[in-house]
């Protein structure tokens, strides 16, 4: 159980280490303007800092979730599920802003929450077993 929750946070890290480039290193980029709507490059002139600010969000919680995946791993349960689940838990708590913040945009919400609370719930139910 605890190797699939990994596996899964490590998926959780992978999509939000992409939404973090997107955001943050590509926003300019006319195919990242399509994923996100963007209609013009003054929009996204508009919305830069926000973005790469976002962007780093996503980072740090990418990183938080493969180290509490580590940890976990090595026995570290304490630290490990702790950061694990932190980082798992925000981005399933994000894919729910995201979804009922913004209705139209529920395909981005969903895989930016289901894989994560997956992630969570594998590795809940390892620690109570």
């Amino acid at each position: 159980m605890l190797i699939i929750s990994v596996v899964l946070g490590g998926l959780a890290a992978l999509i939000h280490l992409y939404i973090f480039a997107l955001e943050s290193l590509f926003w300019d980029k006319e195919s990242t303007h399509k994923i996100f709507g963007i209609r013009s490059t003054e929009q996204a002139a508009y919305t830069r800092q926000l973005a790469f600010n976002q962007g780093f969000y996503n980072l740090f919680l990418a990183i938080m979730t493969v180290v509490g995946g580590v940890l976990l791993l090595q026995g570290t349960l304490g630290a490990g599920a702790a950061l694990f689940l932190a980082g798992t838990g925000s981005m399933v708590a994000s894919g729910l802003i995201l979804m009922i913040s913004a209705p139209n945009m529920l395909r981005a919400a969903l895989i930016q929450l289901v894989v994560p609370a997956l992630a969570g719930g594998w590795c809940i139910i390892y620690l109570r077993s």
